[in-house]
């Protein structure tokens, strides 16, 4: 158990329950489970729960499993296994997760549901679906029996057993539980348990031709496992009383010699993660990848824990995202902007701040000495000293950004314009003089003179001015692809289209700035490195489109927001 004696903190209700669990006896240990079916990648509503599960095991020093629930081999893959055991490492930062798979518990479950049909909790029924979905009744009207209700234990383990010898065609038979088709929840109304599919799984081939619907397999695999508590979403409350009842009905005989499960789990459900404007159905994000919408399921704009992961979210900034949006039972939407202010409070003290010029025109120093260039120290985070300093190159020519120049100003426009001074960052103080057009009237130059009693750290860099501008040295400058992302969503349309249920997409959700003046170092920038662009916000390294020595960016997030934490 958790140290009592631990500075005090909030406790949400499922510490609570397990808490009590293990004062009083119920459990020696603690072990959760996350188990995904992989037939897609997982989103951040995913991620609360990986990290619910993971988190609780480490609280309690106790066992982490990832689980796949590989019971339906029509729709899983391998490619998506893989990613997603990517995904969890990534997440809980390589916490001690153990990966298990249903179809390691077929013959479990197989034995399970022989002694259901033995007990007379299982009969084989050759209802079609259709049939069966008549018979099943309404949340109003109960259902009624199965024409094969009544079938002797004898013939259904006989029947049960040409439908595992491969002699039963798709959906001509099922395995059916004996419950009760008069109860109001849907779920207890002898629900299919085992199903007839000759379809070769990824994983144990040819060897299974039946196999076991979630409802049943899910609960035998904890029990199996040793899960102590399977905590899950709160979709799955109305499937708990099922579980139980396979837990218990299907539970090995000691008496016969039969291994007891290794647990008896306990089920405990709590909200969903929803997100305002943002895209989390699988199905939705399936289709804009089918219609090659989206870059892939990592597309940086979607928030497939691939794509957060891609686009430079960290680990940390989510774990502080989930905390902060709290674990209960009450169905609640959280604010993108709290998730992003998380990534901030993050990334402002982990990258270091360096000067890109996404829409650059040229600076032109007239009075600075011709083909000198000179080396500035600046430091590379102001907020993390520890971070240490790098050296950058200055001479007499410059790329500034387009918009920290204007002809004739708005007030309070305290940039470059004819006659107004205004400091570069880290630098010198310099007064614009002039600029330089095209024939269409586009700026092209802007010429400025500097005072080189200003430079920053010498007496003269005490003179006040109103404008801080960032550059990069047009002589060492290096030129490259910058993606600035905005929300994938039309936000005033809301996600999703009434009329026909697509995603109402910004057709501005991604501007590329192909001109990108960015300083020298970041040339050498390597898929996975971030930093915060001054101004800009923060930027990563593409780790699909960078390559050696060309490292393509995009946009993690902007500098500012109007979120605040509530007080």
């Amino acid at each position: 158990m958790a140290e009592e004696n631990k500075e005090t903190v909030s406790r949400h209700f499922i510490e609570v329950e397990i808490d009590k669990d293990l004062k009083e006896g119920v459990y020696d240990h603690v072990q959760t489970r996350f188990p995904p079916e992989p037939n897609g990648l997982l989103h951040i509503g995913h991620a609360k729960s990986i990290l619910l599960n993971s988190g609780i095991a480490k609280e309690y020093d106790g066992r982490f499993l990832l689980r796949f629930d590989d019971t339906n081999p029509s729709k899983e893959k391998e490619e998506f296994m893989e990613a997603i055991i990517k995904d969890v490492d990534w997440l809980t930062e390589g916490y001690k997760e153990e990966i298990r798979y249903a179809s390691d518990c077929f013959q479990e479950m197989y034995d399970a549901a022989v002694r259901l049909i033995k007990r007379g909790k299982a009969f084989i029924s050759t209802l079609s679906a259709e049939e069966m979905r008549e018979y099943r009744g309404t949340l109003t009207e109960p259902g009624k029996n199965d024409p094969d209700r009544e079938r002797p234990a004898e013939e259904s383990l006989r029947m049960f057993e040409e439908m595992k010898s491969g002699s039963v065609p798709d959906g001509a038979m099922t395995l059916r539980a004996k419950i009760d088709m008069s109860s109001p929840n849907i779920n207890m109304r002898d629900p299919v348990i085992y199903r007839v599919a000759h379809i070769a799984h990824p994983r144990t081939g040819e060897q299974w031709c039946i196999y076991p619907m979630y409802d049943f397999a899910h609960p035998i695999e904890d029990a199996v496992e040793g899960t102590t508590h399977s905590l899950c979403t709160m979709e799955f409350e109305d499937h708990r009383p099922l579980y139980d009842w396979v837990i218990r009905e299907a539970a090995p005989d000691a008496a016969a010699g039969e291994r007891p499960w290794a647990s008896v789990p306990r089920q405990i459900e709590f909200a969903k993660m929803y997100l305002t404007n943002v895209v989390t159905g699988k199905r939705y994000i399936k289709k804009l990848v089918e219609d090659k919408l989206v870059d892939g399921w990592d597309d940086p704009r979607l928030v497939t824990i691939a794509a957060l992961r891609r686009r430079g979210y960290t680990p940390a900034a989510l774990r502080n995202f989930i905390t902060l949006s709290g674990i209960s039972k009450a169905q609640s939407s959280s604010d993108m902007a709290m998730l992003e202010y998380c990534l901030r409070e993050d990334l402002k003290l982990t990258t270091d701040r360096v000067m890109a010029v996404l829409d650059p025109v040229k600076l032109v120093i007239d009075n600075y000495p011709a083909g000198q260039t000179e080396m500035l120290t600046v430091e590379n985070n102001k907020e993390a000293p520890e971070r240490g300093t790098r050296e950058v190159s200055f001479s007499g020519e410059l790329y500034i950004e387009r918009e920290d120049f204007m002809e004739e100003p708005p007030k309070k426009y305290f940039r470059l314009f004819p006659g107004n001074e205004v400091r570069l960052m880290n630098a010198y103080i310099v007064t614009c003089t002039s600029c330089e057009k095209d024939a269409e009237g586009n700026v092209t130059v802007v010429h400025c003179s500097y005072d080189p009693d200003t430079k920053s750290g010498m007496p003269g860099a005490d003179k006040k001015v109103k404008g801080t501008i960032h550059w990069v040295d047009a002589a060492t400058a290096v030129t490259a692809p910058v993606r600035v992302y905005e929300s994938l969503i039309d936000e005033e349309k809301g996600v999703y289209n009434e009329e026909d249920g697509s995603v109402n997409l910004n057709p501005d959700s991604v501007k590329l700035c192909e001109n990108a003046k960015l300083e020298a170092a970041l040339g050498q920038a390597k898929g996975g490195d971030s930093f915060q662009f001054v101004r800009s916000g923060y930027f990563h390294a593409d780790v699909k489109d960078s390559k050696e020595g060309a490292p393509v960016f995009h946009r993690i997030v902007s500098m500012k927001s109007s979120f605040r934490l509530p007080a």
